[in-house]
């Protein structure tokens, strides 16, 4: 069963929101109501998330765990106990070569990836165990609770072992279905599984002839195979998988299905480029195996600005490290949690903006600034509850806009050990910020990265202006680059430069309000910022004439 995570309740509150008001509510309670319906028990709800081990984990990976991990958050909410499941396929065999990865691993095409060395030195047991690390460690950093599973242990402890029996017996029955489902045909001939061949330790080369119920063991002949567009020679090894051994793993067109009754999965979401493969599993998981399938959500995926699949492969991923180089976890839950339908394009440039977001969240939730609209407040104060996993802050954090905090880092060098109180002192001159709270530093230290690693000529954000607002911007510019070059930076001329630029608003026609929100976008890409007189002399004649000459 497919739910449509849209909004729990109808904009203007003409129905009663379900829960906070987002989606993971309407999924929570539609996973509750099927439950009731089906007559499982409800005293531990699991969700899963599988974690690919193949390659370096990208933020769409993370967002799998995230998401599933907001479901669980909306059923504790309601009242229940729920866990999420992380799941590490790393049985799986390494079919290609992740860009920037040495070329020795093309020793270990179709190796299982828990059984090749890791890459990156020996730091960790194995490559799976490696790249399942960088997730848990995205997730760790982020504060998601989760229950880790080896896919590994998983089948070498034999808690699989039942499903695989039964699946395997009922192979005459699954290869047709999956047949009809998919258009595939290969499992009716061959078995759903893919022993790992004792001869050259590879999995997909070895072909699964004949299974053995009694003895709980896969006969097979090592016989070669293709990887993508690669042929991958078998060699000729003929052998005996023991399935409670973990010696071999079930095909993805079935393998869900068995963990899904193995570990009592009851909801988890996919990415619309396995949706036949999930197909294929709930038939499994509830004709083959007799339990019912998990609720499922399915989502688009990632794609970069190019409009490309983020992929390990390709090369082009964006890591849940990279983002909280320059971000707070919240800013990623709340790039996660704010939507799941729609094809999203992402990247490290986001990051300015997503920090701004959760500051106007931030300010919803506690009444700083104001919505009319009943069930969207409501929305925003759920999903800003779902940020921060249910336990909000007492009071808001002081905010500064993310570009502006950029810019002043970007005055002091990256050496200075001073620098992030600098910053500050320039906050408490802005009259922005009283308290030196751990949260602001962060965020200071956080945009002096960005300041350090992305550093390139000043941006020019989309800020289309009328005439009127040409006019007044350029008579800003000759008023500065005439009566203000070149003088100090006091508190009289600050002033007067803040009532040049309200004169200037008045004599065009237009409120002060009007004209300092536009230079506050043009500027800092957002809707409020420091005073305009002190800030326009802190960053000097030159430098703010060069902005306002770009857009005009």
């Amino acid at each position: 069963m497919v739910v449509q995570p849209q909004q729990g309740g109808r904009e203007g509150g003409g129905e009663p929101l379900i829960g906070k008001g987002t989606w993971l509510d309407k999924v929570a309670d539609a996973l509750v109501k099927r439950e009731k319906k089906l007559g499982r028990k409800l005293d531990l709800i699991r969700v899963e998330s599988g974690l690919g081990a193949s390659g370096i984990p990208h933020i769409g990976s993370m967002g799998d765990a995230v998401r599933a991990y907001g479901i669980a958050l909306a059923l504790q909410n309601m009242g229940y106990r729920a866990e999420l499941i992380a799941y590490s396929d790393d049985m799986d065999g390494l079919r290609k070569i992740p860009a920037g990865l040495p070329e020795w691993l093309k020793d270990h095409i179709a190796r299982p990836v828990s059984e090749i060395p890791d890459p990156f030195g020996d730091c960790h047991a194995s490559y799976g165990a490696h790249m399942s690390s960088l997730l848990l460690d995205g997730l760790d950093r982020a504060g998601i609770k989760y229950t880790f599973q080896s896919g590994r242990d998983a089948y070498k402890s034999g808690k699989l072992a039942c499903q695989i029996d039964v699946i395997l017996k009922n192979t005459a029955r699954l290869g047709p279905k999956i047949a009809e489902f998919v258009g595939q045909d290969k499992y009716v001939s061959v078995l759903p599984y893919f022993p790992v061949c004792a001869g050259c330790g590879r999995l997909y080369t070895a072909v699964a002839e004949k299974y053995l119920p009694d003895e709980k063991k896969v006969l097979y002949t090592c016989k070669g195979g293709r990887i993508g567009k690669q042929e991958v020679r078998g060699c000729g090894h003929a052998g005996a998988a023991d399935i409670s051994k973990g010696e071999g793993k079930l095909a993805w067109k079935v393998e869900f299905a068995a963990r899904w009754q193995a570990l009592d999965i009851r909801f988890e979401a996919y990415g619309k480029d396995i949706m036949d493969s999930v197909r294929v599993n709930d038939w499994v998981c509830d004709e083959i195996l007799g339990h019912h399938h998990p609720l499922h959500v399915k989502y688009e995926m990632f794609l970069d600005k190019s409009g490309k699949k983020i992929s390990k492969s390709a090369g082009n991923v964006l890591t849940p490290q990279m983002w909280l180089r320059y971000g707070t976890p919240e800013s990623i839950l709340l790039l996660l949690f704010k939507r799941i339908s729609g094809t999203r394009h992402v990247g490290l440039d986001d990051v300015p903006a997503l920090m701004d977001e959760y500051d106007d969240y931030e300010d919803l939730y506690f009444g700083k600034k104001k919505e009319e609209n009943a069930a969207k407040l409501a929305k925003v104060k759920g999903i800003y509850e779902y940020v921060n996993k249910l336990n909000p802050p007492k009071q808001p954090g002081p905010h500064a806009p993310y570009r502006f905090l950029v810019q002043q880092a970007a005055i002091y060098p990256a050496g200075d050990p001073d620098r992030h109180d600098k910053v500050f002192a320039r906050l408490t001159k802005y009259g922005m910020a009283k308290d030196k709270t751990d949260g602001l530093m962060n965020r200071i230290a956080l945009a002096s990265n960005w300041a350090d690693d992305n550093a390139r000529a000043e941006e020019k954000f989309e800020v289309e202006l009328s005439d009127a607002q040409k006019k007044a911007v350029a008579q800003i510019r000759d008023t500065v680059k005439g009566e203000f070059s070149g003088i100090p930076e006091t508190p009289e001329n600050a002033k007067a430069l803040q009532s040049k630029v309200f004169d200037i608003a008045r004599a065009n026609g237009m409120e002060p309000r009007e004209l300092f929100t536009l230079l506050y976008r043009m500027f800092l890409n957002a809707e409020r910022g420091p005073r305009i007189g002190n800030y326009f002399l802190d960053l000097g004649a030159e430098r703010v004439c060069s902005v306002l000459d770009r857009y005009l």
